[in-house]
């Protein structure tokens, strides 16, 4: 099978083929899933109650200043998650997106 240059036509085809990802969007979800789930495992463990609260899940405080196993804690996990999702939302999508354009052109 030989190779022949694609045509602008052929490209054209091609980039409407290949789904871009919208970063802010992927951003905005990514920061809602993975802040509202550390503030729900938090206010879960504080709701269950028992003798030793969230020994593991406060581990966390290692890595988020601030961060514990309580409701100040559960808010402040808010915002860490959402930012942390929200970076790397944007970040899968930046990087989708560049790998998506460098295999169309190289088409």
């Amino acid at each position: 099978m030989t190779e022949h240059p694609v045509t602008s036509e052929e490209r054209a085809l091609i980039e409407v083929a290949v789904a871009r990802m919208r970063a802010g969007i992927l951003a905005i979800v990514f920061a809602m899933v993975s802040g509202t789930g550390l503030f729900v495992a938090t206010a879960w463990l504080l709701i269950k109650g028992g003798e030793n609260v969230g020994a593991t899940l406060g581990l966390l405080g290692n890595y988020l200043p601030g961060y514990a196993v309580t409701w100040p804690g559960a808010f402040l996990g808010l915002a860490h998650g959402a930012v942390i999702g929200g970076t790397m939302g944007w970040l899968l999508a930046r990087i989708y997106n560049r790998l998506a354009r460098g295999r169309n052109s190289q088409a």
